[in-house]
């Protein structure tokens, strides 16, 4: 199968948006331009050098414009798993001394989750609270563990693998009660796709990853609110308020504020769009054997518009995307991160779902470019593949 046109473009359907998004002709035409004029080390003293440190700092007020912060309150990164990792292990370290007591969800990112259980062998207490068969954790649940030890919270705010929406208003009012208890919220799958009030909801640090919303990969965002004191992860020349050293991505950061301006301006919109693509998949799917979708109906409010988990137990879940791939069509199984270790999804077994459920998820993830005939397909051939991998999956069972 020829895979491209004439253009150089992919003729498949990618439905894999979680895990990396196509970038906005713009923004590679940002990210080249920048690279080719200003690409002297914007530490640097002389003219080139400080024009491209004006180009990072207009990014930096971009930013703080979008979510109602300071400028000051923006560090650069290289992406959501640096940002996450700066924000757990830099404020786990700076404020030790007022108790050693984490807390965070059974279902977080790998760059979150892997990050607490790198704290416990330093010595930190994690409680990992449960979550619903929704995939929602429970706000007294957090209430009832939270102590005056409890030195940190973090707490996602949409799942990269069941697009489930986590009450994080609630609990930051619920922290608000605890003031020397941080805040810190996994927003990479959310920014561009959901409303976020920051100071609303009482925040003190907000993760993003550009190329989640059409920007470049290698670029990202770690909200830090004034006041908050971050142990670096990073040792060097002292960058971003010394809380990120490396010489700055001049190109990436420039190219990822204007993906993040066009994501956050047109958000109201590909919300509603992405919500009605998401509920014609969901009914398209719903009657299928053997299938099974994962998470909160669309109705509730509770999830996201752009993703869909689902299983079909007994099935392979890596055998059924390479036979969508021969048909045109790119899905993933749960993370990116983990997707090709032959392992359930913690996610899913953490929701209470059977092994063979969680093992044999699939994660299907809409993008700006879809259409209802591109979910008609999806369907169509999705089911045309289970068909023909049923009489394999009914040896298996014998």
């Amino acid at each position: 199968m020829n895979d491209r046109n004439e253009s150089g473009k992919h003729n498949m359907l990618y439905f894999d948006h979680c895990s990396s998004t196509p970038p906005h002709p713009e923004v590679v035409r940002t990210l080249s331009e920048v690279m080719l004029k200003n690409y002297a080390n914007p530490s640097s003293i002389h003219l080139m050098g400080l024009e491209a440190d004006k180009l990072i700092q207009r990014a930096r007020q971009l930013a703080a414009d979008l979510y109602g912060t300071k400028a000051d309150e923006w560090v650069f990164t290289s992406g959501g798993t640096e940002s996450n990792n700066l924000a757990v292990k830099g404020a786990a370290k700076a404020y030790s001394h007022r108790g050693k007591h984490l807390i965070t969800t059974a279902i977080e990112h790998p760059s979150v989750y892997e990050a607490f259980k790198a704290l416990e062998e330093e010595g930190f207490s994690v409680t990992y609270l449960p979550v619903e068969a929704d995939g929602r954790i429970s706000v007294d649940k957090l209430a009832e563990v939270l102590t005056e030890q409890t030195i940190l919270v973090s707490v996602m705010q949409v799942n990269n693998e069941t697009g489930a929406i986590q009450p994080i208003a609630e609990i930051g009012r619920l922290l608000s009660a605890f003031p020397k208890t941080l805040f810190h919220v996994d927003g990479v799958q959310a920014a561009g796709k959901l409303a976020t009030d920051l100071k609303g909801w009482e925040v003190d640090m907000y993760s993003i990853s550009a190329h989640k919303l059409q920007g470049p990969k290698g670029s990202g965002w770690l909200y830090v609110r004034e006041g908050v004191s971050l142990v670096p992860v990073l040792s060097g020349g002292g960058q971003e308020r010394g809380l990120r050293s490396g010489t700055p991505n001049v190109a990436g950061i420039v190219a990822s504020a204007k993906a993040l301006r066009m994501a956050v301006q047109t958000r109201d919109e590909r919300y509603n769009r992405l919500m009605r693509l998401r509920s014609r998949l969901a009914s398209g799917l719903a009657d299928m054997p053997r299938l099974v979708i994962h998470g909160a109906d669309a109705a509730s409010g509770t999830i996201a518009p752009h993703i869909l988990s689902c299983s079909l137990p007994g099935l392979k879940p890596e055998v059924i995307v390479h036979a969508l791939e021969l048909e045109g069509i790119v899905i993933s199984t749960k993370s990116a991160c983990s997707s090709r270790k032959d392992q359930p999804s913690r996610v899913l077994l953490a929701m209470g779902c059977e092994h063979e459920a969680a093992v044999s998820s699939l994660r299907i993830s809409l993008g700006d470019e879809h259409t209802e005939q591109d979910i008609d397909r999806l369907i169509d051939r999705l089911r045309v593949v289970v068909e023909k991998l049923e009489p394999l999956a009914a040896r298996r069972h014998k």
